[in-house]
């Protein structure tokens, strides 16, 4: 609640603000908050802009277990943000290549993203950019690790069916973002939490990374 007050007040300092939003458990009783907030006439999203930051791959943005679909459940449709205003990544796009640089394209046409709000993963992920040996800068093509499938298991049923690939804003499109809030809930993230913000920088947890962002909140129970 005091982080939807948060983008409700930003929202009415700056009309015109660019959101980045995640999709996922964490952030589900954030959108149920701004919901609330718009229901009460205390946020208005009709002249925002909102990019999120992943998407299946090989999955089309009418599948309700998109993350499109998703989020119009959850925030999308029951708010006023206008249409034109919602940016997401087609998964189905048939050039995946050409997919993220037309995103990329997009981020920089709305200014860049002004405030971005990031869940965290058991591994250390954010979006969908994985632990590895290093990290895509940009929008990209990821290979989900089986920990991150399994993550995502309730929205196809089985992790066995949760696509193997994504489509991703990188970690260069993710930093660039003016404000950064990530959101950590559970102890289960406890320890990832604390290799974030005390560990060093890694792309082994690419979370890690935030330490790097001049204006970076961590919000956690």
């Amino acid at each position: 609640t005091a982080l939807a007050r948060s983008v409700a007040q930003a929202l009415a300092a700056t009309p015109r603000l660019v959101l980045g939003l995640p999709t996922g458990r964490t952030p589900v009783p954030l959108y149920r908050a701004l919901v609330d907030l718009y229901d009460r006439g205390q946020a208005d999203f009709s002249q925002a802009s909102t990019f999120n930051l992943d998407e299946f791959l090989g999955v089309p943005p009418t599948d309700p277990r998109s993350y499109r679909a998703f989020m119009e459940r959850q925030l999308f449709d029951v708010v006023n943000l206008r249409p034109s205003r919602i940016h997401f990544l087609n998964g189905a796009a048939p050039d995946a290549v050409a997919e993220c640089a037309r995103y990329e394209r997009a981020i920089a046409r709305a200014g860049g993203i002004d405030l971005l709000i990031l869940g965290l993963g058991a591994n250390g992920h954010i979006g969908f950019n994985e632990p590895g040996t290093a990290l895509v800068a940009g929008t990209h093509r990821t290979r989900l690790t089986p920990a991150t499938r399994r993550a995502n298991a309730s929205l196809f049923g089985r992790a066995v069916d949760v696509p193997d690939e994504a489509l991703s804003m990188g970690m260069s499109t993710i930093l660039h973002a003016r404000r950064i809030v990530l959101l950590a809930t559970g102890a289960a993230k406890a320890k990832t939490v604390r290799q974030m913000v005390c560990g060093p920088i890694t792309p082994r947890v690419p979370a890690s990374f935030l330490q790097l962002h001049r204006c970076a909140e961590v919000w956690v129970d």
